[in-house]
C-alpha cells in the first residue's frame, strides 16, 4: 500500500512572553510514487480565539481519495480527527466535531482542516494523509514521512 502524509508543527508561545497568545504553523511536503500530499503555504499564525485553516493538497493514483487528519500531541501516538472521501461522507470524532471542520474539493485537490476558537490545547503536530492511513496493530504504529528528495522526514509512533 501507498501511504502518504505531511505534517504541520503547531506551536503556542507564551502570553507572557509575547503579550500573546500566538499559534504558529509550519508546513512541509511529503512525496513518494503518485499519491502525495502538499502543506502549501508557508507559516501561518492566529492568535488565541480565532480560527485558523490548515491547508493540505493533494494528489492520488485511486479514483476513490480517502483523505485523513491527525493531531499528535508531545509524545503520544496520533489521534485521528477525521477523514473526508470523494465518494461518501467520512468521519469526524465526536472529541473534535465542534471546532474542527474539512471539505474535500476534488477539483482543487484540496481538504483543507478549519480550527475555530483556538485554544492552547490545540499546540500539536497535525497530519494530513492519503490513504490508506497507517497500518499496523491498533496498539503500536510506524509510519515515514519522506522528504521530496527521499530522505526521512519524521518517524511517527
Amino acid at each position: 500500500f501507498n501511504f502518504m502524509l505531511a505534517a504541520i508543527l503547531l506551536i503556542l508561545f507564551d502570553q507572557v512572553s509575547f503579550h500573546t497568545n500566538t499559534i504558529c504553523y509550519c508546513f512541509t511536503e511529503c512525496m513518494a510514487q503518485t499519491d502525495n500530499v502538499l502543506q502549501p503555504e508557508g507559516d501561518v499564525t492566529a492568535p488565541e480565539g480565532e480560527a485558523v485553516t490548515l491547508g493540505c493538497q493533494y494528489n492520488s493514483s485511486s479514483s476513490n481519495y480517502y483523505l485523513y487528519w491527525y493531531k499528535q500531541d508531545g509524545n503520544n501516538s496520533p489521534k485521528f480527527i477525521m477523514s473526508r472521501f470523494k465518494i461518501g461522507e467520512g468521519k469526524t470524532m465526536k472529541e473534535f466535531e465542534e471546532r474542527f471542520s474539512s471539505t474535500l474539493d476534488s477539483t482543487l485537490r484540496s481538504v483543507p482542516l478549519k480550527i475555530q476558537k483556538l485554544q492552547l490545547t490545540d499546540s500539536a503536530v497535525y497530519y494530513c494523509a492519503v490513504k490508506p492511513t497507517v497500518t499496523g496493530s491498533t496498539t503500536t504504529l510506524y509510519k515515514n514521512l519522506w522528504r521530496e528528495d527521499n530522505t526521512i522526514l519524521h518517524n511517527i509512533h
